[in-house]
């Protein structure tokens, strides 16, 4: 089968089938053009997705992701990066195999297809250039031979009347020759011609249309064979990332195995641990039997027994805190409910100060604000990353140690004197580090139980270590978890009261009681252990004098020589609406 000789009359159809031909690949490549940007704009969109998860530095959110299913959430995310990655690749590979190979042999195609058929054009023109000449010559005959024949009737006619001249005759027969003679030469010359025509024809429709159309056929066979490898590419693309794809799945998927809700569960435990004990029984009280309690009995409890009196910047008397007047009540024995609560609150950090008491103040650097459990683990990684920086400055001062050997035994690299300065600076540092470890240290290990208490020396050493790293006392208020769920205050240690209370003696001894504006009901008993606290029982009723700032603190007074703070959460106030300063509710 050959188009030159099946199509040899079908040249125009020709021409219009090779142009659809090539308008076909072109619209394949336009396809390819849009299916990359299709995977361009899908990368771009995962990868936008991936980031958009991702979770940010130095924030809660990264805190979040020690649990088993965020850390498999953050894979998935990986591998849908690395997913995106690869239809990355699937547009790179199709721009390059298809994209760019089909539009460089396009436009070969185009040229080759002009030379072709310009070929053909070629041809076409020479033959209807033969057949004009042939046309030409067969006019010039058919003239010439009807001239000589009537030359030949004029001749005859004269040669017939006797009344023309001899010399006429011969003129007309001489005319006759004549014309006869041109029509043959007519005859000579569209006979020369149609038998070249004739060749030309016969070359023109078996060979050379025959040889432009073979290689037409041929253009438009290689145009076939060229868009079909290139949907197999197209295909063979896609499958070569096909492998990858697959292990960004099975990435996935084993990330969602590895999610361990036994371990999440104990990170909920290790991160919300308080290191309490939950409260017992409450006992049974009997109210069918009279209740002496004197006001005596009920002031203080015998957690302050057999302490010594507090002595203040070496005053020859004990102050107690400055907005409360001394307790002069005897104390009265724990009950079973102020034991259990007494055994939460001793199990607390100190106080540092009264106005953390108070209204609450920043965290403090002992992390007493925590429970037990999570201050240790603050604790834990404040002593670690102290480690790391003396660890790092011991590097440093290596590291210029070794310097100044190089300088002193060759003085022309340098001047060792000048590394003094540095070097003295970064083991001043590393004292100071050192001393910061063994105050979190100390801490640390009282609250892991190593230590019973903080001794005396201990606390002059801490004082010790704020100074030198010119830090202030910080102000601390530590919560302990009431029946209703808020927070009390816990017993500092005494003796750290010692420089504050002094600070405020002089400036409060005079200071005027202040009046009731209501008057409360203890809902539990509450050992008031702290300076500036003070001890009831359950059901006693007591003056209210200052009620809650929004710190969890109501100020009350007993028998008018006896004031101090108790949880907000302990007592239920009734507020006089007439007294001064009261609030009015509604």
């Amino acid at each position: 089968m050959s188009w030159g000789t099946e199509l040899w009359d079908q040249f125009d159809n020709l021409e219009k089938h090779t142009q659809w031909g090539i308008d076909i690949l072109e619209k394949y490549i336009k396809f390819v053009k849009e299916r990359t940007d299709i995977e361009l704009s899908y990368a771009k969109q995962l990868r936008n997705l991936s980031k958009k998860y991702q979770p940010k530095k130095n924030s809660k959110e990264e805190e979040e992701y020690r649990y088993t299913a965020c850390k498999a959430f953050l894979s998935t995310l990986n591998e849908m990066n690395d997913y995106a990655g690869q239809h990355e690749v699937i547009s790179e590979n199709m721009t390059s195999q298809i994209t760019v190979d089909l539009m460089r042999y396009v436009q070969e195609l185009k040229q080759e297809r002009k030379s072709n058929f310009h070929d053909g054009r070629k041809a076409q023109q020479h033959i209807e250039t033969c057949w004009k000449q042939l046309e030409s010559s067969k006019r010039r005959f058919e003239r010439d031979c009807k001239e000589a024949d009537r030359a030949q009737q004029y001749f005859e006619k004269m040669d017939a009347d006797i009344n023309v001249t001899k010399a006429d005759v011969e003129k007309a027969r001489q005319q006759a020759q004549l014309r006869h003679q041109m029509a043959e030469d007519s005859k000579a010359d569209y006979s020369s011609i149609l038998q070249r025509f004739n060749q030309e024809q016969w070359e023109y429709y078996h060979t050379h249309i025959p040889n432009i159309f073979q290689k037409i056929q041929e253009m438009e066979e290689r145009r076939i064979v060229r868009i079909g490898e290139s949907m197999k590419t197209y295909a063979e693309v896609d499958r070569q990332v096909i492998p990858i794809i697959g292990k960004c799945l099975d990435g996935i998927v084993k990330a969602a195995e590895s999610i361990d809700q036994k371990n999440d569960s104990q990170l909920v435990v290790e991160a919300y641990k308080s290191g309490f004990e939950p409260p017992g029984d409450i006992e049974f009280e009997d109210y069918t039997q009279p209740m002496k309690r004197t006001v005596s009995e009920n002031s203080l409890s015998s957690s302050k027994e057999g302490k010594p009196e507090l002595k203040f910047g070496g005053k020859s008397r004990g102050k107690l805190w400055p907005f409360i007047k001394k307790n002069k009540s005897p104390k009265q024995q724990k009950e079973p409910l102020s034991h259990r609560f007494n055994e939460f609150m001793t199990s607390k950090p100190k106080i540092h100060c009264f106005r953390s008491l108070k209204r609450g103040g920043a965290t403090p650097e002992d992390f007493s604000n925590l429970p037990p459990e999570q201050r240790r683990k603050k604790l834990q990684q404040k002593v670690d990353d102290l480690n790391k920086e003396i660890q790092k400055e011991t590097d440093q001062r290596d590291a210029i140690t070794r310097m100044k050997d190089v300088y002193l035994k060759n003085p022309q690299m340098g001047d060792p004197a000048s590394l003094d300065h540095k070097l003295a600076e970064v083991t001043q540092n590393i004292d100071r580090l050192r001393l910061e470890t063994q105050k979190f240290e100390a801490w640390l290990a009282e609250v892991e139980g190593r230590l019973p208490a903080r001794s005396e020396q201990a606390r002059r050493q801490s004082g010790m270590y704020d100074g030198q790293t010119h830090q202030t006392v910080t102000n601390c208020a530590q919560d302990r978890e009431s029946p209703d769920g808020s927070y009390t205050e816990e017993q500092s240690q005494e003796s750290e009261l010692k420089v504050l209370a002094t600070d405020f003696d002089d400036e409060f001894d005079d200071e005027e009681p202040l009046p009731a504006i209501g008057t409360c009901k203890a809902l539990y008993t509450f050992e008031g252990q702290n300076e500036g606290t003070i001890s009831v029982v359950e059901g006693e009723m007591l003056s209210v004098i200052e009620e809650d700032k929004g710190d969890g603190w109501t100020r009350i007074r007993r028998n008018e020589d006896e004031e101090g703070y108790v949880p907000t959460s302990y007592v239920e106030v009734y507020l006089d609406k007439n007294a001064k300063g009261a609030k009015t509710y509604i």
